[in-house]
């Protein structure tokens, strides 16, 4: 009488699902994350909607020239002619125009500004 059976069980493990799983995971906890360095900005299409929102918009020309609201100012002065200009506003934000051959370490000069003070940002596109 033959009592064996005729399926063999594996004993060999297999880290292919285990790798998705912690994967996954990863990602997940990587989103719901808060990020507290990350900065707030909103960036619009580039189909050329207008915002009703702007509060302040912040310019850099070509020749790294600064402007508030199209008032020229040196660049050690935008965080506080940006204080002054959004002083009392429910929702601070800022849009900023930068040229395209501006360095993009000047809109982050702005863009850390706005971090600091917890001013949202809007990066202006041209549009389509």
């Amino acid at each position: 009488m033959k009592l064996k059976g005729r399926n063999k069980v594996s004993p060999e493990f297999s880290m292919s699902s285990m790798t998705d799983i912690v994967f996954l995971l990863l990602v997940f906890f990587m989103l719901t994350s808060n990020a507290p360095n990350a900065l707030d900005l909103l960036l619009p299409k580039a189909k050329g909607k207008s915002t009703n929102t702007q509060n302040v918009s912040v310019t850099i020309d070509k020749n790294l020239k600064y402007y508030v609201n199209n008032e020229q100012i040196n660049k050690e002065y935008i965080e506080i002619e940006l204080k002054k200009a959004l002083e009392g506003q429910d929702k601070p934000t800022i849009i900023l125009r930068a040229e395209e051959n501006v360095a993009i370490k000047e809109a982050v000069n702005v863009m850390d500004i706005a971090n600091r003070n917890k001013y949202k940002v809007i990066l202006a596109v041209r549009p389509n």
